[in-house]
């Protein structure tokens, strides 16, 4: 599997952005799609995840509400719409798959940068 991540730039505080997630291979039947986020000197940290088979999804406290994560079955591709962001929410951004029954992320694409000003 390999994932490749866009739409990253640079947005005022209180905006919106959407990333893109689209994968290689039709691989994404029975994986679960998520993003993570690294900002500046801290650790990455999981943002949300979706089940590619139900659509379940799942978010961290700090965007519930302010973030969604969908996906595009024909185009085997994953969106995060980003709305109301904050300076805080400035970060790269990565997409990452794992299988359902497997704990750890174990495919990873290249990151994309989200810039928030305020």
């Amino acid at each position: 599997v390999r994932l490749q991540a866009s739409g990253g730039g640079l947005v005022q505080a209180g905006g919106s952005l959407r990333l893109s997630c689209a994968a290689s291979l039709r691989t994404f039947r029975r994986y679960i799609v998520g993003w993570f986020r690294q900002a500046p000197g801290k650790e990455r940290e999981f943002v949300a995840a979706i089940n590619w088979s139900d659509g379940s999804t799942e978010y961290a406290g700090s965007v519930k509400g302010r973030f969604t994560i969908s996906r595009e079955l024909a185009k085997n591709t994953v969106y995060l719409q980003m709305n109301s962001l904050k300076p805080e929410d400035t970060a790269v951004y990565y997409c990452a798959a794992r299988t359902e029954v497997t704990a750890q992320y174990g495919y990873w694409g290249q990151g994309t940068l989200v810039t928030v000003s305020s």
